[in-house]
């Protein structure tokens, strides 16, 4: 596997089995509990003889995400017993729905603030995180992406929500909330997983301060401006002593945010042309003045226009946050 080493692997499945040989010794003869101490045993078999990642079946390479979700499967898709398939049917079925739940509502507003956001994934799930909950009368908002696709970046998306909103009620200044939440994210992660993401405060005297991870530039649209609102730190889970740096803005009535993923930037046309952010800002200064739902159902509709069917190779997110005259 090019993501994760095979040392990391063993050290994995290591100590898993250590957790079954604990259960095991209250429940003894717990028949499942057997079956999978043999089945890390049989991985860990496989680690050592560099057959890991390996369909036992036609010895081609395993899809990674599968390996990182779930290191003992030792068949390739195409390969795995219909009662395999439908059990991996069943769980992704059931992780789009929770992912779902995860996801904000529609139509938020608090404390002068208009937001609207578009989701959607290659797949079933996506490792895209998005984000917007209130805190008294901040409005705080997040948009991110995590390494890898499929299962395992859904999990690490919902790993990310759980811990902003823990760290957001604490009430710590936004710079210590990326700090924490990185730091969180490096110690009980793989050292190949990481994100990058943008999150922001915003209060209702207009000001907002936002850190950027390693993230696309988010847009700041006042009147006929657009400017782009660069990095302040590295993604989050490089390294876990990471520091950030806010950057704090003054938004008047009308002004707007908007942040994305590369999802839209890098989506191609049949040519293989990069959607690319000089097209992005030609159609957010033609419509920087409609409100946040249908900026951003133009925006998806000028990237179907370019895309003319086109296949959809990652995940896709857009948020658009504007202050409103005064407060709803």
């Amino acid at each position: 596997m090019a993501d994760i080493s095979n040392s990391q692997i063993r050290d994995q499945l290591l100590d898993r089995r250590s957790k079954l040989e604990d259960a095991l010794v209250s429940y003894p003869k717990d028949s499942q509990l057997l079956r999978l101490l043999d089945e890390v045993d049989a991985a860990v078999a496989r680690v050592n003889e560099g057959t890991f990642g390996l369909c036992e079946a036609c010895k081609e390479a395993i899809e990674p995400e599968r390996l990182i979700a779930d290191p003992l499967v030792h068949f390739c898709l195409d390969h795995m017993s219909p009662d395999q398939q439908r059990a991996l049917e069943l769980d992704l079925k059931m992780a789009s729905q929770i992912q779902n739940e995860l996801l904000p509502k529609h139509g938020f507003q608090v404390a002068g603030w208009e937001t609207a956001y578009y989701y959607e994934g290659a797949g079933p799930v996506s490792g895209d995180y998005c984000d917007l909950l209130s805190h008294g009368d901040d409005l705080y908002f997040t948009v991110g992406d995590v390494s890898g696709k499929g299962v395992a970046a859904s999990m690490l998306m919902a790993h990310l929500h759980a811990t902003f909103r823990t760290l957001v009620s604490l009430e710590l200044p936004l710079d210590q909330v990326m700090q924490r939440a990185s730091s969180m994210f490096c110690q009980s992660t793989l050292s190949s997983h990481f994100a990058t993401l943008v999150c922001g405060k915003a209060d209702s005297s207009g000001e907002v301060e936002i850190c950027n991870a390693g993230h696309n530039p988010p847009l700041l649209i006042q009147g006929t401006s657009i400017e782009e609102i660069h990095a302040t730190g590295l993604p989050l889970g490089m390294f876990c002593d990471e520091q950030f740096s806010a950057n704090t803005l003054r938004l008047a009535p009308g002004d707007t945010l908007l942040l994305y993923t590369d999802g839209l930037s890098e989506a191609q046309n049949t040519s293989g042309v990069e959607y690319g952010t000089e097209r992005l800002f030609e159609c957010v200064r033609t419509h920087r003045s409609l409100a946040p739902e249908n900026l951003i159902s133009l925006c998806v509709a000028d990237l179907e226009t370019f895309r003319s069917g086109g296949p959809k190779t990652d995940d896709l997110t857009l948020m658009v946050i504007k202050r409103l005259s005064r407060n709803p």
